[in-house]
């Protein structure tokens, strides 16, 4: 049996990248566990359920997934997930990973414990941000060197306004692309591209919602799981 931990945010997570992964992993008989900071239930980010925004068919799938599936509703804490147990540790994006999932320092361990471990992990659009501040077990960035993508600037500045505030007026503590390049990781997102998924090693990440089904596709390859028939 393979396992994966789903890491997912209380501060706004964005459907698609959580939701398309977890279905994913899971046909493929993957065994998945969700785990939020406090234990409680995720929070999704309303605008990922937004027709307009997303699609009539995926913000009413996403929306069922979110109210109903058992695992995300039933969560650990973070602080109670040891990322040996796990074959893979999976980090959705959207804005509220930067509140709460990239400045957690149980997430931060997660995150190297897979790496330097034995397992992977796929870290997605603006959960890539956590590569900006969590370090490995010598003190150094973990993303310093690697080859990533995630959620570019120019997709930033469509979204926040001339004071970083968010559409619900949250000012956005960072932007994801300035930190990870400063903790010095080599920052392609693609932007030419449909998709963009980048392994560097043990670590996966990926642009964004749209990048979301190849991220799934590609953690599956790392492990070596084929899909269910």
């Amino acid at each position: 049996m393979t396992d994966a931990l789903f890491v997912v945010s209380e501060e706004g997570y964005w459907g698609e990248e959580c939701v398309e992964p977890l279905e994913t992993l899971s046909d493929a008989g993957v065994e998945v566990t969700v785990a939020t900071p406090s234990g409680s239930p995720p929070v999704i980010d309303e605008r990922s359920l937004d027709p307009d925004e997303v699609g009539e068919e995926t913000a009413e799938h996403v929306r069922e997934v979110h109210e109903t599936d058992e695992r995300l509703n039933d969560p650990i804490p973070v602080a109670q997930a040891d990322a040996e147990g796990y074959d893979a540790v999976v980090f959705p994006g959207g804005h509220g990973t930067a509140w709460d999932i990239n400045q957690d320092k149980h997430a931060r361990q997660l995150l190297r414990d897979a790496v330097e471990g034995n397992g992977k992990a796929l870290v997605v659009c603006h959960a890539v941000g956590i590569l900006g501040f969590a370090r490995d077990s010598h003190g150094a960035f973990i993303v310093n060197g690697r080859d990533v993508t995630g959620f570019p600037n120019a997709w930033e500045e469509g979204i926040v306004d001339e004071q970083d505030r968010m559409p619900d007026g949250r000012k956005l503590p960072y932007w994801t692309e300035d930190e990870v390049k400063a903790a010095g990781g080599n920052w392609d997102a693609e932007l030419d591209a449909d998709t963009s998924v980048t392994v560097d090693g043990d670590l996966i990440t990926a642009r964004g919602p749209g990048s979301s089904s190849a991220a799934a596709d590609t953690l599956l390859e790392e492990l070596d799981v084929e899909l269910e028939a």
